[in-house]
């Protein structure tokens, strides 16, 4: 820290004499303050508090991208404040955060960005933080075209790609499908979610599963502080992917 505020000091001096001296003292001080932060490590109750304020940020901009936000979409940001289990303060924060999200010049790619770094690139996480952001856009009863783009750009941010949108959006539309005689659009959604044609072996199926069922079961989040915040929302990915799975297995005639 001192060395940046004696570096900015010094530029500031021979740059403007005794102002550019305590200007440059100041910047060099803030500089320091900066590369601190960057260099410590988040704490749980850090690395919460910016994945919630991230979270209902995005999902404000996400649900006024088509031109409004519904009553049905504040509803399921609400509900996501009981899910999520938080504190009333935490929630007096996220409607601030997704307040600040509907904002004309709110920087999206910046935001999301900034998530991205803060959970270490972990794709199963990265996945949880999209499948949030659609249950809510998809709370009227579809994604508006504007809002699927926008998921798009937000996919591309977290370093997912379209065909992650897509399996999540099967995986929407599954889940509000009954179970006793799936239609030709449902076992399409199913394979979808499972990330598999419909030309898959048996084999691969099971492996695709098991594989899923792996990377999104609660206990695996315990590692990064986020595990009770997210594990309703990691239980919910687990429920979708066994019905998909039950789906094609009933379809296929396999075993469990």
């Amino acid at each position: 820290m001192l060395l940046f505020v004696l570096i900015g000091a010094v530029a500031g001096w021979l740059i403007g004499g005794f102002l550019g001296l305590v200007f440059g003292a100041a910047t060099g001080y803030g500089l320091g303050w900066f590369m601190l932060r960057l260099a410590l490590p988040v704490g749980q109750a850090g690395l919460e508090g910016q994945y919630l304020d991230v979270t209902f940020a995005v999902m404000g901009a996400l649900c006024k991208a088509d031109g409004r936000v519904s009553q049905a979409e504040i509803g399921v940001a609400e509900a996501y404040f009981d899910k999520l289990a938080l504190s009333q303060e935490q929630r007096r924060v996220a409607r601030e955060s997704f307040a600040r999200g509907k904002c004309v010049g709110f920087d999206l790619y910046r935001e999301v960005s900034a998530l991205r770094r803060l959970l270490r690139h972990n794709q199963a996480l990265l996945q949880l933080f999209l499948q949030v952001q659609l249950s809510a856009i998809a709370a009227d009863g579809r994604v508006h075209e504007a809002e699927h783009r926008m998921m798009l750009r937000v996919a591309q941010a977290l370093g997912l790609s379209e065909a992650d949108v897509e399996r999540l959006e099967a995986m929407l539309r599954h889940s509000s499908v009954g179970s006793d005689v799936p239609t030709a659009q449902a076992r399409e959604d199913a394979y979808a979610v499972l990330g598999v044609s419909s030309s898959a072996s048996d084999a691969e199926v099971k492996r695709a599963y098991r594989r899923l069922m792996s990377r999104y079961h609660p206990d695996k989040f315990a590692a990064e502080g986020l595990c009770e915040r997210m594990r309703a929302v990691a239980e919910e990915r687990v429920l979708e992917v066994r019905k998909a799975y039950d789906t094609v297995r009933r379809q296929r005639g396999m075993s469990k």
